[in-house]
């Protein structure tokens, strides 16, 4: 199984591109993961929310095939323990998914053609997080799950 995290902008910061690549690495050792990010839009200040959102969200579409399986990180998704993901990244491994895409939005959120095509919306927590640090988040429990997943002590219940 494939599964791709798709960021909008770029990250800046020294020790977020660290972080995110030292769990990037570790996930290597089980499964094909790569990251990928749409710049950001450079009219963003002279264009609405709506208008901003709607772009972003064709960039988005643009990059994903009929077949991939599309989960939004989205603060109104579905919440999940450490051991529920890793369920969840089981379930989708035993059913044959090939290619999981997660997407980190912009700073408005998505766009309606967005939540349309979504497969899945999932919330890291109840709790507002900078997108750049939704990056570290999200790699790390992706590696977590993995390890639960394979029983390794990474992660202690």
């Amino acid at each position: 199984m494939k599964i791709t995290l798709l960021q909008i902008g770029k990250t800046d910061e020294a020790w977020i591109k660290e972080a995110t690549g030292i769990y990037s690495a570790r996930l290597k050792h089980y499964t094909h993961f790569d990251t990928a990010e749409i710049p950001a839009l450079k009219l963003s200040g002279k264009i609405s929310e709506e208008q901003q959102k709607d772009e972003e969200g064709k960039l988005i579409l643009k990059r994903l095939q009929p077949s991939d399986y599309l989960v939004l990180l989205d603060e109104k998704g579905k919440e999940f323990s450490s051991e529920k993901f890793a369920a969840w990244i089981g379930k989708h491994q035993t059913a044959g998914q090939k290619h999981l895409v997660f997407v980190i939005g912009g700073p408005f959120g998505f766009s309606p053609a967005v939540y349309e095509r979504a497969n899945e919306k999932i919330a890291l927590s109840q709790m507002t997080f900078s997108h750049q640090m939704v990056r570290i988040f999200f790699t790390e429990q992706l590696y977590r799950g993995f390890t639960i997943l394979r029983g390794e002590k990474y992660h202690h219940s």
